[in-house]
């Protein structure tokens, strides 16, 4: 039950000593705003690095080969690892359980394109349609490379939306031709790259016409996978490193490669890197709440300092309360009340001050490992429920001894 004459006293205690008042709650808003700085912030990494993620599939294995360094079973060193389609299909076929989407790849660089008199050079990747899941490629109009295109050997282009603004401007490039090295493909596709211009200034076209056009035979540059997600992360996390130390091994041995030469045959595996990052991420979020609560405790001793000077104060007047027929609980609601009153309204002010920066800041940042630092709701409830906690723990011990204080005594108070 509301009681406006417990209020009075309460406002009015506070303003007989407005200095220590506000400086008690400058200190129990400050730790709140210091904490809602720092999770906003923790936030803003998290958002960041899985942006970064987001530009290809999280669960990826790529696969790509270099120059060996080591002599192995009568080989010179110095041989450059060539893989072939068989070797895809081997490890397709081996693996097909545990994977999501596959494709190899043959890519050339600085293709000279060209449309009308527009021309420029850009990246041609020959690619499998499941390559458009792993990049995370969304179309924007037309579609992408299918199993007839590869089947068919067609020549056709699925175009980045900045290849498509460099040499058509306003123009749709559906159904019309460009040149690629002199020979025409029709475009028949124009894709959105969460990583930005630079992979949407490239060109898709099917992986077979790639070799076929470039005299490539059978050779390809890259293999990559995406592995099937399951529930436990942790798991998943391990099926991916064991499937990519087991591809690492068997292109070893179909290319006769000693088993410890790094630099012939490499695997690259993201659901392991995003375990490391995440693992990081959660250090910070666990460094920041350490801080911040650390700051908030020690506001939080401020306001209990503060009451057992107020209880000190009233000493007198408690005992007088008392020796009237006040009951122990009535003293104690009375400094619990006052302590989360000063606690709850400092607190909620560095929290709503807190949030504003974040609203006002967050837009303004401009990095890749930091994005829309931020404060969800959950968390800002976690905060209000934390500074009632601490403003009843603050005022618990005045309370209680004011509540043990004896009317005798307490008349005998100067």
């Amino acid at each position: 039950m509301f009681d406006i004459e417990r209020w009075q006293e309460i406002f009015e205690t506070l303003s007989k000593n407005k200095l220590r008042t506000f400086l008690t709650g400058l200190s129990v808003a400050s730790g709140i705003f210091i904490l809602v700085v720092l999770l906003g912030f923790s936030k803003g990494i998290e958002n960041g690095v899985k942006s970064q993620f987001e530009q290809d599939a999280t669960n990826l294995i790529t696969v790509w080969t270099g120059v060996t360094t080591k002599g192995y079973k009568g080989l010179n060193p110095g041989r450059y690892i060539q893989m072939k389609n068989d070797n895809f299909e081997l490890i397709s076929q081996k693996y097909e359980d545990n994977i999501e989407y596959e494709t190899s790849l043959y890519a050339i660089w600085g293709a000279e394109v060209a449309y009308k008199n527009e021309t420029g050079n850009y990246r041609v990747r020959g690619a499998m349609p499941d390559h458009q899941f792993i990049e995370n490629a969304e179309i924007e109009s037309g579609r992408f490379v299918n199993q007839s295109d590869l089947k068919e050997n067609r020549k056709v282009a699925v175009i980045g939306r900045k290849l498509k603004q460099d040499l058509f401007k306003d123009e749709d490039p559906i159904d019309k031709n460009i040149s690629i090295f002199g020979m025409n493909f029709k475009v028949i596709g124009v894709f959105i790259d969460p990583g930005g211009e630079r992979e949407e200034q490239q060109a898709y076209i099917p992986l077979t016409t790639s070799q076929k056009v470039f005299n490539a035979g059978d050779n390809i540059r890259n293999m990559l996978f995406t592995i099937k997600m399951s529930d436990n992360f942790d798991e998943a996390v391990a099926l991916s490193q064991n499937m990519a130390n087991a591809i690492e091994s068997e292109l070893k041995v179909m290319h006769t490669v000693a088993p410890d030469d790094t630099s012939a045959v490499r695997v690259f595996n993201t659901l392991e890197e995003a375990k490391q990052i995440y693992s990081l991420i959660a250090t910070i979020q666990a460094v920041f709440w350490f801080v911040g609560i650390g700051t908030i405790i020690a506001g939080i001793v401020g306001v209990g300092n503060i009451m057992l000077i107020i209880v000190k104060e009233r000493t007198k007047e408690i005992g007088i309360r008392k020796a009237l027929g006040a009951m122990p609980m009535s003293i104690v609601s009375m400094i619990l009340q006052e302590a989360v009153f000063v606690t709850m309204f400092s607190g909620l002010f560095g929290l709503i001050f807190g949030l504003g920066l974040l609203e006002l800041v967050g837009p303004m940042i401009d990095s890749d490992f930091i994005k829309y630092p931020q404060v969800d709701f959950n968390i800002a409830l976690t905060t209000v429920f934390l500074l009632v906690f601490a403003g009843a723990l603050a005022g618990f011990i005045p309370a209680y001894r004011a509540a043990k204080i004896k009317p005798i005594v307490a008349l005998r108070d100067e």
